[in-house]
This record gives C-alpha cells, sequence and structure tokens, in this order.
C-alpha cells in the first residue's frame, strides 16, 4: 500500500488523518506532521505530550486537600485519582461514581459538558425490560435535575428519553 502524500503541501507522507464533521457534511484531511502542527494537531505519536495530562494535573492541584483527592480509590477496581491523574483512564464503571465530585468540573473543562449528548448505547437487540430500566432511570434523573433547578441538565435528558421512546417504538 503506497503512502498517502499530505493534501497541504503536497510533498511529505500524511501521519495525521483528521475527520470532521460540520453541519452534518463529512470532510477528511490527510496532513504531514508539519502541516497539521501548523494547524494545532498532533499524531498522536507521542501521548506523553497530552494536553489532558497537564490539565488533569492542574485542575487536581486546584482542589481543596489534593493529596486527599489523590488517596481516593475505587472500591471495585482499586485505582486512586492519583493514578486516574497519571493514565487519563477511569478502571471500571464505578469510577464515575467514585470520582464523581473530581470529574464534572474536569469534563466541562475538556468536552464543555459534563454529560454524555451523543448516541445512546443499546446493547444489541435489547429486551423491553432494559429498555423499560433504562428509561425509569433517565425518568428519576429527570425528576431530580428539575427538583434541583439544573434545568439545562434536564433538557439533555429530556431529549435523551425522547429518542430513546423512539428507539423502543421502533423495535
Amino acid at each position: 500500500m503506497a503512502e498517502m502524500k499530505c493534501q497541504q503541501c503536497g510533498s511529505l507522507d500524511a501521519v495525521v488523518h483528521l475527520t470532521q464533521i460540520v453541519n452534518n457534511e463529512m470532510s477528511t484531511h490527510h496532513l504531514c506532521q508539519k502541516c497539521a502542527a501548523e494547524k494545532g494537531l498532533q499524531s498522536g505519536e507521542d501521548p506523553s505530550s497530552s494536553h489532558l495530562l497537564d490539565l488533569i494535573d492542574k485542575m487536581a492541584s486546584g482542589l481543596p486537600d489534593a493529596s486527599h483527592v489523590e488517596t481516593i480509590r475505587c472500591r471495585f477496581c482499586d485505582l486512586t485519582f492519583g493514578e486516574f491523574r497519571k493514565t487519563t483512564r477511569l478502571g471500571c464503571p464505578q469510577c464515575y461514581e467514585t470520582f464523581g465530585d473530581q470529574l464534572p468540573r474536569l469534563l466541562r473543562r475538556i468536552h464543555g459538558s459534563d454529560s454524555h449528548v451523543g448516541k445512546i448505547y443499546l446493547p444489541p437487540d435489547p429486551s423491553a425490560s432494559e429498555m423499560e430500566k433504562r428509561l425509569e432511570g433517565l425518568h428519576r434523573k429527570l425528576d431530580r435535575a428539575v427538583q434541583v433547578e439544573d434545568f439545562e441538565r434536564a433538557a439533555e435528558l429530556r431529549d435523551e428519553i425522547g429518542s430513546l421512546a423512539l428507539v423502543k417504538e421502533a423495535t
């Protein structure tokens, strides 16, 4: 398989393959390391230079009693918050609850939101009872968001419930 050339300069091999979706239109760009760097992109070849690690370090150091935060440990997978800061990977689904007090600010800074706004995951061929449980949980979260007057979160949950209800009707 021949190496793909950079679409920007046309001379060097492309090492960054960027796919963007803007207004439901997908475009793919193939760039060499130099052209990608000029656009502020990285090839991902050097994970130690990750801005995410720097961000996590800065945020954790700004937390009250940061030494205590470092030692918070997930009771299911035994991961500490300090280890999470080093690897930027949570160990299990329960880590989200264990580190719940530390994650929302971090997620808002990284993703612009602290809640999922993408596609809804459903296992292949979900049973009606699984979908009902999911809907019940979402309704409880919606009620709680309304009670605490977190209307932005309530709107997100309403939309997620609507999407799930459409999926349920289609099956």
